[in-house]
């Protein structure tokens, strides 16, 4: 069964699965989900907590065999926490956890926890049988389109509500990072309470925790948010990120878009492309309003750019490598700057 941050408590009040899974590389999510796990085990009497660090290939998987099998003098029902930061449990972690899910040792509730895990991964045998035994949730940062959604839930837990435009600050705030908006909004309930919060009053509380990330900037320019593009590279510059990063970042994803509008031009299916490319789901979207602005011929020329800006940051041409990345990113987006008026 699969399920998500906001439905896990929900799910966990009917009853208690052999086995939860949580996938992600958002670590505020996978701990909140992982503590109420937790807390609704030690409910249900399972009061005695094993932790199993998977910490490379080096792990000895007849730990977690030996697990199941040990006797406690304390307690009749045991939680056992598996942590995979990798994602790879490799072939003798396979096997484990297949068998294991396979016939889930009674009185035992197994909690594993791992990054994010590539569609590879989620066709493997293991992960299949996990599924299909237990609880699974594959956990996504907050794009920045929810992000104030989710700020509203959260101050609303605290007894606090705020106008859209303090939701939107907020949001700008604490971009690419949850655990700085949930202590942003926890500080705001300490400051005020419960009622309604005002702009003036998050904009004086609220610090500027953005994590700004190369991947966010692709995002931004790839879904046509202009503004959104220069405040990102505002802050990769603060940052000290070096601009070739920058453009690798900018360059890997116009190869993408080129490849899949000079397939879709051969007359190959966009689903197909996808596939092949290994554009994720919850990035389809982006990419179809991406090649809608754009045509090949568009990309291809954006592409190009990317070469020429290398150069300038090689200092085999002259100019500013920033004030290229600027112009490259919103063009890209849809909104590319006027050019100069000939001399």
């Amino acid at each position: 069964m699969r399920t998500t941050a906001e439905k896990l408590p929900r799910d966990l009040t009917k009853g208690l699965a052999p086995i939860y899974l949580l996938a992600g590389d958002e670590p505020l999510q996978q701990m909140e989900m992982a503590d109420a796990v937790r807390t609704e085990a030690r409910k249900q009497g399972f009061s005695e907590r094993e932790l199993l660090e998977v910490d490379g290939k080096g792990f000895d998987w007849s730990a977690l065999t030996a697990a199941a099998g040990n006797l406690s003098l304390f307690a009749d029902k045991r939680l056992i926490e598996l942590r995979i930061p990798s994602g790879k449990p490799g072939a003798d972690g396979s096997k484990a956890l297949t068998a294991w899910a396979a016939d889930p040792p009674p009185d035992l509730l197994l909690l594993i926890t791992c990054g994010k895990l590539d569609r590879q991964q989620q066709n493997g045998k293991w992960f299949t049988a996990l599924d299909n035994a237990g609880v699974v949730a594959l956990i996504y940062p907050i794009d920045h389109g929810q992000l104030p959604g989710w700020v509203a839930r959260r101050l609303k837990q605290k007894g606090l509500t705020a106008p859209p435009e303090a939701l939107a600050l907020l949001a700008e705030r604490v971009e690419g990072n949850l655990l700085a908006a949930a202590q942003e909004v926890d500080k705001l309930a300490l400051l005020h309470g419960e009622g309604e919060l005002s702009l003036a009053q998050v904009r004086e509380a609220v610090a500027d925790s953005a994590r700004f990330n190369l991947f966010d900037l692709v995002d931004a320019a790839v879904a046509g948010e202009a503004g959104r593009v220069g405040h990102l590279l505002d802050g990769l510059r603060g940052e000290g990120t070096e601009p070739i990063l920058v453009n690798w970042a900018l360059a890997r994803e116009l190869r993408l878009l080129t490849r899949i509008s000079a397939g879709m031009q051969r007359g190959l299916a966009f689903e197909l492309l996808c596939k092949e490319q290994k554009v994720w789901q919850n990035r389809k979207g982006l990419v179809q309003r991406a090649l809608k602005r754009h045509p090949t011929a568009q990309l291809s020329a954006m592409l190009g750019h990317c070469a020429r800006i290398d150069l300038t940051i090689k200092g085999e041409r002259s100019g500013n490598p920033w004030h290229e990345l600027i112009q490259l990113s919103l063009a890209l987006a849809g909104r590319p700057l006027p050019l100069p008026p000939t001399p």
